[in-house]
């Protein structure tokens, strides 16, 4: 079920039905010069309206604010201060919980926004909240590569593989790119640093890996494996009472040493 695509009734009856909102998370990018700027969340909508038709849930409609700073110096990317944008985000998952979610999923598709992700995951125990933020972590790269040969990389074989199955029409394959896009190592001279322009020194191009392999014929049984996947982590969080059990017993405690208040 589409948020966007249901009557007022409807949403009311489908909140009661399911318990759980799908935030599927991306943004605009570049992704090399054959797909388009809105690949990552076009794929994670996507592939999150299939999986919701296995496992019903209500999905959100198309999100695309993350966090993709290291891309700014291309044409089409758009990014949101950083605090504004860790503010938006808790304001869209308190507007969720007040519509009547219990459960919140975050179905990401875009690499850069996991560090961000996890923060804001941690950020939950800042505060009580009559909701609980569930973010998927698809670990595929095993099976990807038993049913492809495939491996991860940025507007790759793989990524092009997905979004042709998800947006078959917006796949330019005359301008993949006619070499593939290896790291640079221009800052493999200070070993084990994490830096913020990490990504552009390995990959100025914003393209990793080669898009050359991709396959229109294995598009659809990829997006099958992802959406299988999903659907089943669905259903785990929909049977979940244990995350809920735990942030009682955790703000509980908090209150204690608190004063009897939930956050300072």
């Amino acid at each position: 079920m589409q948020w966007e695509q249901l009557t007022s009734t409807g949403f009311a009856e489908a909140v009661k039905e399911t318990g759980v909102c799908i935030l599927p998370l991306g943004v605009l990018e570049k992704h090399s010069e054959h797909l388009p700027l809105g690949t990552d969340f076009l794929n994670a909508h996507g592939i999150s309206v299939l999986a919701a038709e296995k496992e019903p849930a209500v999905v959100f409609p198309p999100f695309y604010f993350g966090q993709i700073y290291e891309a700014r110096c291309f044409p089409g990317t758009f990014t949101i201060k950083p605090t504004l944008l860790l503010e938006l985000f808790q304001s869209v998952f308190d507007e969720i919980g007040r519509n009547g979610f219990k459960k919140i999923i975050l179905y990401n598709t875009h690499g850069g926004n996991w560090h961000f992700l996890q923060f804001l995951n941690q950020c939950s125990l800042w505060e009580e909240k009559s909701y609980q933020v569930y973010l998927y972590v698809e670990r595929l790269s095993e099976e990807i590569k038993a049913l492809t040969g495939m491996d991860q990389g940025h507007a790759d074989e793989w990524e092009t593989t997905l979004s042709h199955g998800i947006s078959p029409n917006l796949t330019q394959w005359d301008k993949v790119p006619k070499e593939p896009a290896l790291p640079l190592g221009r800052l493999s001279h200070i070993p084990n640093a994490g830096t913020g322009i990490h990504w552009y020194a390995e990959y100025p191009d914003h393209y990793a890996g080669d898009a050359r392999k991709a396959s229109a014929e294995l598009s659809k049984p990829l997006v099958d494996l992802h959406v299988s996947h999903f659907a089943s982590f669905i259903s785990a969080v929909k049977k979940d009472e244990a995350v809920a059990g735990l942030n009682a017993e955790f703000f509980g405690l908090v209150r204690e040493v608190s004063g009897g208040q939930s956050k300072s």
